[in-house]
């Protein structure tokens, strides 16, 4: 058994390969037993094996296609009735990189239900735990896209936006109830997400991809300072604070009684 203080359980979603795959591993040698869910069966039970092998943790393995209700349903039950969990990390995802008119729009909606739907109905029942007990962290993991939408598929920034925003959310109600939320942003990973979006990342600037290590180290830290949000490529955090900001000073004008004079419009009675 690993010598590590135990943390409970994580449960990592896309973990077969790149970045759910190296979660599973940092967080097994930080201490954390693990669930490990994907639709790849043989993956799961490769890197169950080593994980067990290598670090004497307890590691379990679910099977379930987060893209459909049925899948959704079988991990939400495991996280509402698991007591021992103690993170969630939501990586599965898919993306796209082709324009919205050159889009296929059955693989767009899946696209949402993996990204968005499966995320906050996990998120959900994680959530409903972590506060009846009082502990727990949840971790998402978004995308660059997300504030920077113009750079890839309109529909995918958008579900990775959802993802930020949701986050944000979370934290504003939970984090006085022993719930800790972080969102990763990460920018070009060298996984096999490129391969499935249309653009293999060999095609990519390489100067702009980062190891899926890298990542999740840097994540990690990232969750240890106590960051809410996360961009691991970000070379001052102040740049962040400074967004952030920027956009809570827009809170005392975003709803009034009248449009703004700017618009020098007739003020109805």
């Amino acid at each position: 058994m690993n010598p590590l203080t135990h943390k409970g359980t994580a449960l990592v979603t896309g973990a077969s390969s790149g970045i759910g795959a190296v979660y599973a591993d940092r967080l097994a040698r930080q201490g954390y037993d693990l669930i490990l869910v994907a639709r790849n069966q043989d993956r799961l039970d490769t890197l169950a094996s080593r994980l067990k092998r290598e670090t004497g943790r307890s590691v379990e393995v679910v099977a379930a296609d987060l893209g459909s209700t049925p899948g959704i349903r079988q991990v939400e039950e495991v996280l509402r009735t698991d007591a021992g969990i103690t993170m969630l990390v939501n990586n599965a995802g898919i993306g796209a990189t082709a324009p919205l008119v050159q889009s296929d729009p059955d693989q767009l909606d899946a696209m949402i239900a993996l990204n968005v739907v499966s995320l906050t109905r996990l998120t959900y029942a994680a959530a409903q735990a972590f506060v009846q007990r009082g502990a727990g962290t949840i971790v998402n993991i978004a995308s660059i896209v997300a504030i920077a939408p113009e750079m890839l598929n309109g529909v995918y920034g958008g579900t990775k936006a959802f993802v930020l925003a949701f986050s944000q959310s979370l934290h504003h109600e939970l984090s006085k109830q022993g719930v800790r939320v972080q969102v990763v942003l990460p920018g070009a990973i060298s996984t096999e997400f490129w391969d499935i979006a249309g653009m293999p990342v060999k095609n990519l600037p390489q100067s702009i991809v980062m190891t899926a290590d890298n990542l999740v180290d840097a994540a990690l830290a990232g969750l240890e300072l106590g960051e809410l949000v996360t961009i691991p490529s970000l070379p001052e955090a102040a740049q962040w604070d400074a967004v952030d900001a920027a956009r809570k000073a827009l809170g005392p004008n975003l709803s009034a009684t009248q449009p703004a004079a700017r618009f020098k419009v007739k003020i109805a009675a």
